[in-house]
């Protein structure tokens, strides 16, 4: 550095230059350790202004934004810095200021972006899919959090028992989450763990929690019928046939196919075995398929079967006869056999058909029939018919039917119906109470009804009586009759009144009565004492006019 004049004696010294930008071998951002952190990286300016450096302020920024933001409000000593609380994926860009005993120098160029990154969660869920003599296939789950940086891979490693050696059984990443370590040696034991891949490395391995034993075991045989084939499966001729049976039973299970006891023919029905299930494949199913098939599963001396029922039908052939018995008015009785051909499946009823012998235009006039004879009615008086029969089954009327040889002539003369003769239905009864009158209390001064009801035909004759003696036009008494309910009306009655009432019923056919009793009380208003009571005045005048 050139030897400063007296001029530049009495000078303050110039701030601190910028720092250099980073190199690439220590560029910020390079080594990213965590989700929200990395290790950033520089080398000091080459000038420090003729005053030693104190420190460096470091500021970051997203890069899509302009506003930078001071990560440290104390000096960094260091030329190494660890900024922290970043989003996972983004990308950030840093910058310096070098400090000195003058101030602060100007900001170094921006690093170049970069992008915190995380290795993944470790795998989970790892387990023993299968195990023979010389390889152990394992299974496992993906890292419940990837994050930014996203999956790459798997690795998977093993050891032998009593080492702490781990050998890497894949050369690239595994892309799946499966996968069988081959070449080992029989009744070795091995432990296993595997881990995630990413940009930012590998995760946290995930180990399986016992020792491996490599061993083939044998897992006698099992076969799982599906539901729907437990009972009779049935299709219609030309359709696919395409059966899956899952089964059971390491290491090498032998399959063995039989159709009614014999051999199956490879050249109808396709066999197609894997390692877990066996499918039968018909491409255009024909009736001769129909049969039972017999499954057999074999491992070593295990042997596990099984029985399938296919039936394969068709629409039924037409009945074999069918004749005219009788005809009589409008009416012909007809009966068949039925068809000699019935589908492979059970016949469930006909179909019956007429057509004028003049037209020959057939019409349907009974269906789903399930008996073997039928009379047709209401046909037309003077016509000449035919009449036609067809089968049918759960797959569909028969193509063809079955005709009448003779026809059936529906004669004018035939017989004439007469209507019946009905008898007049006699309705006369005797008279009859169906309620009776009831023992009645009434209060004097107050309108007192007598109830009951008869039934009659001819329509009875009702007459009142009290204490057998007719009531007649007395202005005391009203008298009522509506549909068999009768009524009787005492108007203000006395404790005269009272007595034994009696309703008389007459008709041509008898005669009947029926009887009640009415008390008629008084309701005195006064004080009572131990003697005669004291009446009020005007109210014991009345009852003395009443001979009471």
């Amino acid at each position: 550095m050139p030897e400063p004049t007296k001029k530049e004696e009495n000078e303050v010294p110039a701030p601190a230059p910028p720092p250099e930008e980073p190199s690439k071998e220590k560029e910020a951002g390079t080594t990213p350790a965590k989700d929200d952190w990395c290790i950033m990286n520089w080398e000091p300016p080459a000038y420090d202004g003729g005053s030693p450096i104190l420190g460096y302020f470091i500021e970051r920024k997203k890069k899509q934004s302009s506003r930078w933001m001071r990560l440290n409000f104390d000096l960094c000593k260091e030329t190494t810095f660890e900024p922290k609380k970043m989003i996972e994926g983004v990308a950030y860009e840093v910058r310096i200021f070098a400090v000195n005993a003058i101030g602060i120098s100007k900001p170094s160029m921006p690093s170049r972006p970069f992008v915190p990154l995380a290795v993944t969660s470790p795998p989970t869920l790892l387990t023993v899919d299968s195990v023979t003599d010389t390889t152990v296939t394992m299974r496992w789950r993906p890292p419940d959090h990837i994050g930014a940086a996203g999956l790459d891979g798997y690795v998977l490693e093993y050891c032998f028992e009593g080492t702490e050696d781990w050998i890497v059984a894949n050369k690239d990443l595994i892309d799946k989450t499966k996968f069988t370590i081959t070449g080992l040696p029989t009744d070795a034991k091995i432990f296993v763990r595997v881990k995630a891949v990413n940009a930012a490395g590998a995760s946290e391995p995930k180990y399986y929690s016992q020792p491996i034993l490599v061993k083939e075991i044998i897992e006698p045989p099992k076969i799982r019928i599906p539901r729907h084939l437990k009972q009779t499966y049935i299709r219609r001729v030309g359709e696919a046939v395409n059966l899956v049976i899952p089964f059971q039973g390491k290491p090498r299970p032998e399959l063995t196919w039989k159709k009614d006891g014999a051999e199956i023919d490879k050249n109808q029905i396709n066999i197609r075995n894997s390692e877990t299930d066996t499918i039968i494949f018909i491409r255009k199913a024909e009736r001769s398929h129909s049969g039972k098939y017999d499954l057999q599963v074999k491992v070593d001396k295990f042997v596990e079967t099984a029985s399938i029922d296919i039936q394969i039908i068709d629409r039924p052939g037409p009945p074999q006869i069918v004749k005219i018995e009788d005809v009589w008015g409008e009416n012909v009785a007809l009966t068949w056999t039925p068809p000699k051909d019935d589908g492979n499946a059970a016949i469930t009823g006909y179909t019956i058909q007429k057509a004028d012998k003049k037209s020959m235009e057939w019409f349907t006039v009974i269906e789903h029939y399930h008996r073997t004879s039928a009379t047709i009615t209401e046909l037309v008086i003077g016509n000449e018919y035919y009449f036609r029969v067809f089968s049918e089954n759960m797959c569909g009327l028969s193509e063809d039917a079955t005709m009448t040889k003779e026809s059936a002539v529906i004669a004018r003369d035939g017989k004439i119906y007469k209507n019946p003769v009905y008898e007049d239905f006699d309705f006369s009864e005797a008279p009859m109470f169906t309620q009776p009158l009831v023992n009645t209390y009434a209060i004097a001064g107050y309108n007192a009804t007598l109830n009951c009801s008869v039934r009659g035909n001819p329509k009875p004759k009702i007459t009142w009586m009290k204490n057998k003696v007719a009531i007649v036009d007395d202005p005391r008494y009203r008298m009522f009759s509506n549909q068999g309910v009768c009524t009787l009306e005492i108007r203000k009655p006395s404790p005269y009144d009272g007595g034994t009432y009696c309703c008389k019923a007459v008709n041509d056919l008898g005669t009947v009565e029926i009887e009640c009793k009415l008390e008629v009380k008084v309701i005195y208003q006064g004080v009572n004492t131990p003697g005669q009571p004291v009446f009020l005045e005007g109210q014991q005048q009345s009852l003395h006019n009443k001979d009471f």
